[in-house]
């Protein structure tokens, strides 16, 4: 049998799962929810029938070194895009060797970047090796397992979208299948013909499908190329990534209503003995966060100037705020434009700027026009700050601070 199709059965149904045995490997891909959290609420289950087991590793150490970690994903897009967003926050990391796993980020001086694979990030939080890590929210549930040791510091870094689903063939028994109730109900499942799932995902898919109801399920362990298993009739059904979906329907594969395992994005997350034992991992975390948000949030407004006549600033700011898409973030800002007429120095026209969603420009730029304004003006921002980031408070306030 091919090396990419290795693979091994747990064969009791899913109530008698015995327990994880280390040999059993999960292949993940590394890819990929409003406030600081631990994982629990989201995560916490009965011990899975397959999961991945970490090699064995000593207590976590928090206060045997000085410099802050952080673990940023090696490879693929997750990487580029995770590089490209700590750019776009003047946080350019520098590695100087491309062979190496080590960087660092000149704006923070005591903080050393660690390239790693996204389940190692996971793993290497958990085991106190690293501090901080930016990795999918899929990888934090499947490896963190619950942890409570792991904060999500940042829930929606807006790259990595995908979500963990459950899918079927579209033909064959399963035509008529289309919700995750159908798939249930199917007589065919039984303790001495269970339903077969291939998945990298072990301990997700065993807590999502123990949830749901099903208790004759037999898992199949995969580092990839899923999508080939139910067709050769290795697996009935797989729990995979799933991103635009085009992948599924040419492999004659469909999602079915309700099947959804997890919805995932990149993530910032933390250590808690780090948060709370290890001096600087606080402060950066802070520092961190509040370029994240700023910069995100600004990537979703512009900033619009127009001109308008009008006889005082308080005339003008009426014109404006009878409009719905041009109110700003607490207002719009008005300030009388100098000319010299006659010798005199004059006022005839107030500048106006308001920030406005990129969704509603066109809009916005209509409502300036139906009240006067003229030599629209529109620039892009690169931050707004707030007086403080609602995540900073929701984070102190998990741990206790």
């Amino acid at each position: 049998m091919p090396a990419m199709l290795a693979a091994q059965f747990t064969g009791l149904p899913l109530s008698q799962s015995p327990a994880p045995q280390p040999s059993f490997r999960l292949g993940l891909r590394p890819s990929l929810a409003v406030r600081a959290r631990p994982l629990a609420p989201r995560a916490a289950a009965s011990a899975p029938a397959v999961s991945a087991q970490p090699a064995a590793a000593a207590a976590p150490q928090v206060a045997d070194r000085t410099v802050v970690r952080i673990g940023l994903p090696s490879k693929g897009r997750m990487a580029e895009q995770t590089l490209s967003l700590l750019k776009s926050c003047q946080l350019s990391v520098r590695q100087l060797n491309p062979r190496q796993y080590t960087a660092d980020i000149p704006l923070i001086p005591n903080l050393e970047v660690w390239f790693q694979r996204p389940k190692d990030i996971v793993r290497k939080l958990q085991s106190g090796d690293l501090d901080l890590g930016i990795v999918g929210f899929d990888m934090v549930s499947e490896y963190g397992k619950g942890n409570e040791d792991l904060v999500v510091v940042h829930d929606a870094l807006e790259f990595g979208h995908c979500r963990l689903s459950l899918a079927v063939p579209k033909e064959g028994i399963f035509e008529n299948v289309n919700t995750l109730d159908d798939l249930l109900k199917m007589p065919e499942w039984t303790e001495e013909r269970p339903l077969r799932v291939v998945t990298g995902f072990g301990y997700l898919g065993d807590k999502f499908l123990r949830e749901k109801g099903f208790k004759h399920v037999r898992f199949l362990s995969a580092d990839g190329a899923l999508e080939s298993y139910p067709p050769m009739g290795m697996a009935d059904a797989i729990v995979d990534l799933v991103s635009s979906g085009t992948t599924l329907r040419e492999n004659n594969l469909k999602e079915i209503e309700g099947g959804i395992v997890v919805e995932s994005q990149a993530t910032l997350v933390a250590s808690r003995k780090s948060l709370h034992k290890r001096k600087g991992v606080l402060e950066i975390t802070h520092e961190l966060l509040e370029r994240l948000e700023a910069h995100l949030r600004a990537t979703a407004e512009l900033m619009v100037t127009a001109n308008m006549r009008g006889n005082s600033a308080e005339e003008v700011a009426e014109r404006v705020l009878s409009q719905t898409s041009i109110g700003g973030l607490q207002g719009p800002t008005i300030s009388p434009v100098y000319c010299r007429r006659d010798g005199k120095v004059d006022v005839e026209y107030y500048a106006i700027n308001v920030v406005v969603p990129q969704k509603l420009l066109y809009k916005s730029i209509q409502q300036l026009r139906s009240v006067g304004g003229s030599g629209v003006l529109v620039t892009k921002l690169t931050y707004i700050f707030d007086e403080e980031t609602p995540r900073w408070r929701n984070l102190l306030l998990e741990l206790g601070l």
